[in-house]
């Protein structure tokens, strides 16, 4: 199994090496050179079987001989025991063919714990065959560094350090990053949003020097291994719901679009998705990428959605490499353009998107509106990111069934939650101390030479 970069001018690499790796030398992002496709009997196997088993089955066509059978199931298990569920993923219904996938019962009560908790037992069983250690570098807007720092607080042979916006997270989001005492894992407050936070990670990538001297490796969903885990789910809702036998939509909330991207490869994959609708919020670039064919970014406005607060979404360069017939120089020159402010999307592109993805917008007083609702008329308290999926969800209803993505727990966003229904909502009861813990962080200016002295100096203590 082979991976190549989006931007045609990295060397190709297989599974072990393109995790490792993250984000391309040449700037771009790693995809299958194929995607494995299952069959329709493979898929209908599928149906009642648990989510660790669904998940050996889905990811095993892309890992080549990075872990033996036995290996794989082992970090599957382990990735997955500590879920509040033991369904892992479970399905809801809000009305007539709308369901809701619960993906937030992980350990930090977000859809990315179902990515990170597999990643990190990926990484450490692939080092720790080796003997080497590395450096990861991860953005967040939230929910992917508390997951990080979840998975790999800890392990023997990782350092971990986490950009977030400076006053621009949750509490929760914030003190899951935070709290963690153990020495190998770093809370860093970017002064900015999370663009600038992603920009200064991939600059880090892009020093090449700086690279190789730490040995830098990502958890962003620039990371292969984070869109494959995130797969998984698709194939194990839809299957609930009667695929192969029928098709499902799925309207995924999305900011970086690397979970839609994952829906994308479910369905290269042979799972029939009806439709992949992206949900935005009023930071809504992708929205208005499908509607105009115009990518320009214009600024991040501050939502109660945070963790979609985006307009660089890394993962829409993987849908614009197939989109443009994988032509890594188009590539390269659209994300030129991008620096400059953005890009319009070519008339063939524009028509495989668009027969590919749909998509909406929810503005703020709709989340709000639809969290309201959506406890009044089904009981089902949503966090503000899985009421802007809902919300685009309804208005894209068919003769399918359709599955919004849940992809936090409303406890992480008490605030806009409260405001909306008169409730707060809890923590569970395994984190019903983290306003007790102490804190521990470092505030950090936008500054690159800064952030590198700063890695430097803690990886070598």
């Amino acid at each position: 199994m082979r991976y190549v970069s989006t931007r045609g001018a990295a060397p190709v690499l297989n599974f072990s090496e393109a995790m490792m790796t993250g984000l391309a030398r040449d700037g771009g992002l790693y995809v299958p050179e194929t995607v494995p496709t299952l069959t329709h009997a493979q898929i209908a196997a599928m149906a009642g079987q648990s989510y660790e088993d669904i998940a050996f089955a889905v990811m095993w066509p892309f890992l080549g001989d990075t872990f033996t059978e036995t290996e794989f199931r082992g970090l599957i298990a382990t990735a997955y025991a500590g879920f509040g569920h033991a369904a892992r993923a479970p399905l809801v219904q809000l009305g007539p063919n709308h369901h809701l996938l619960e993906l937030f019962h992980g350990p930090t009560l977000a859809f990315k714990d179902f990515a990170m908790q597999l990643i990190g037992q990926m990484m450490q069983a692939a080092l720790a065959k080796t003997g080497q250690r590395i450096t990861i570098v991860g953005a967040t807007s939230g929910d992917t560094g508390s997951a990080a720092m979840e998975a790999f607080r800890g392990l023997a042979n990782v350092d971990l350090f986490i950009l977030y916006p400076h006053g621009r997270v949750s509490d929760v989001q914030r003190r899951q990053m935070t709290t963690p005492v153990e020495a190998n894992v770093h809370a860093l407050a970017i002064d900015g949003d999370f663009d600038v936070a992603q920009a200064r990670v991939k600059d880090m990538f892009n020093d090449h020097a700086f690279r190789d001297g730490v040995r830098l490796a990502g958890v962003n969903s620039i990371n292969w291994a984070r869109v494959l885990a995130q797969v998984v789910y698709y194939f194990a809702a839809a299957t609930a719901l009667g695929a192969p036998h029928r098709a499902v939509g799925f309207t995924v909330p999305t900011g970086n679009f690397g979970d839609i991207f994952a829906g994308y490869i479910a369905r290269q994959m042979g799972l029939p998705i009806d439709r992949l609708v992206i949900a935005t919020n009023h930071n809504d670039i992708l929205h208005r990428a499908l509607s105009t064919g115009d990518y320009v970014t214009d600024g991040v406005k501050p939502s109660i959605s945070p963790s979609m607060d985006i307009q660089v979404s890394s993962n829409f360069e993987r849908a614009l490499f197939d989109a443009y017939g994988r032509d890594g120089a188009a590539i390269t020159a659209l994300m030129a353009e991008l620096k400059a402010g953005g890009f319009h999307i070519s008339q063939g592109a524009m028509q495989m998107l668009r027969a590919t993805f749909a998509s909406g917008r929810c503005s703020e007083a709709e989340t709000s509106a639809t969290i309201t609702r959506t406890l009044a008329q089904t009981g089902e308290l949503l966090c503000p990111h899985s009421a802007v999926g809902v919300k685009v969800a309804e208005e894209h209803l068919g003769a399918e069934p359709m599955v919004t993505l849940a992809t936090a727990h409303p406890a992480k966003f008490p605030d806009a939650v409260k405001a909306a229904t008169g409730i707060h909502p809890d923590l569970p009861p395994r984190m019903a101390d983290l306003f007790d813990r102490p804190e521990r962080m470092t505030r950090v200016p936008d500054d690159l030479g800064q952030l590198q002295a700063l890695i430097r100096e803690r990886i070598a203590r």
